[in-house]
């Protein structure tokens, strides 16, 4: 039996002071509030103090391309494990290995090489793969690159899912492209998330995709069409749809704060996913780096094609839950968007939440979101 006392927790709807939280083979089996505090001397529990500090579930990244100067589609297992390692740093206890668009033969070999680290990971568990492309339209392509960018091709697809399996968790694709509602249908149908994003899809589009299934929207507002009064579009159509989630990139650059307050006023907590969208330079910082066979140059923690055209970003977990709550968001709310939301949306019911029966992954964070410590399962596993 394990106790951290002397924390704050965020639960589902507030954030409790000077509670302890009892852990046992690896789940949280109680959570004691200060005026329960003799319900929960346990002899021979090990106890650790949490000195006042704010006491998370793990972080949950559904949308990360690397870190620490690796990018997750170069061919090497180490790439993966460098993200596992970086995300355990930054508090983040799960994530999906996301891809880029590339040929089939990278697409695999990303895939075989998550295989081998799925299950031994040095830090932070693999939730799934995050298949980003390459059925984009490159109208919207971002930094996707264009030499890469095809129509919905199911043969291609099946050859992809026949070697990931269920580690295939999301695939975003753009929803006007032919051939796309029936890879829509298809992936649905095998419990895949279709998201949409770098999309030129018009409101009347968008609104087919969801009838067919689709469910999230990646990087929302970014790498697709704009808002208009005359016409909507595909992130309107979203808002429209009770069941569509949203991911966020807040690192103060791809969204101004007014877009991230009106995404959590429309779609609360429950339907805001908090992700990175990292590339190999979070945890680097500034300089030159090669990704989605792009040149690309970070200054000042932007990363930008060099045609100006943002590329991904290199903020973390932790600095966005910061940030979002720095907006004006409710702590226990930003703290549901980075923790229950992706957690929800990937179906994994034991994880992103401080309640009985849940994984003990937890993260302790200082007054300035810095990360003391991360546990998945029950055990420490890194340390600042």
């Amino acid at each position: 039996m394990k106790r951290i006392s002397n924390v704050q927790v965020a639960l589902k709807h507030k954030i409790v002071s000077d509670a302890t939280v009892m852990i046992e083979d690896g789940r949280i089996v109680e959570i004691v509030l200060e005026d329960e505090r003799t319900a929960c001397s346990t002899p021979g529990s090990v106890k650790i103090d949490g000195q006042g500090a704010l006491l998370i579930p793990g972080m949950i990244d559904v949308h990360i391309h690397g870190a620490n100067g690796f990018d997750m589609m170069d061919g090497t297992v180490r790439s993966i494990e460098e993200v596992s390692l970086a995300c355990m740093q930054s508090g983040c206890t799960s994530f999906l290995a996301t891809s880029v668009s590339s040929t089939i033969e990278q697409l695999i070999d990303m895939v075989e090489n998550v295989k081998k680290v799925s299950g031994s990971e040095p830090g932070a568990k693999i939730a799934g793969i995050h298949m980003e492309g390459p059925y984009l339209h490159p109208k919207r392509k971002g930094m996707q690159n264009e030499l890469f960018l095809r129509h919905p091709d199911m043969e291609e697809m099946e050859k992809i899912l026949q070697r990931a399996g269920n580690l295939m968790k999301m695939v975003t694709l753009a929803p006007e492209l032919p051939g796309a509602a029936e890879m829509i249908s298809s992936l649905v149908g095998k419990g895949i998330i279709v998201a949409i994003a770098h999309s030129d899809a018009t409101y009347e589009e968008a609104k087919e995709a969801f009838a067919l299934g689709a469910s999230h929207i990646t990087h929302c507002f970014n790498g697709m069409r704009p808002i208009h009064h005359r016409d909507p579009g595909l992130v309107v159509a979203a808002f429209e749809e009770e069941k569509v989630s949203l991911q966020a990139i807040v690192d103060g650059i791809h969204l101004h704060p007014a877009i991230v307050r009106l995404m959590y006023r429309v779609k609360g907590s429950e339907r805001m996913v908090l992700i990175t969208d990292a590339l190999q330079a979070m945890g680097l910082g500034d300089g030159a780096y090669v990704f989605g066979g792009h040149q690309l140059e970070v200054v000042d923690g932007v990363a930008r094609l060099q045609d100006g055209t943002l590329a991904s970003s290199t903020v973390t977990m932790n600095q966005a839950l910061k940030n979002t709550v720095q907006l004006g968001i409710p702590l226990h709310e930003a703290v549901a968007m980075a923790t229950r939301s992706p957690a929800d949306l990937l179906g994994l019911s034991h994880k992103g939440r401080i309640e009985r029966g849940a994984d003990a992954d937890l993260v302790l964070l200082d007054d300035q979101y810095n990360v003391v410590w991360t546990m998945i399962e029950g055990e420490i596993i890194y340390s600042s």
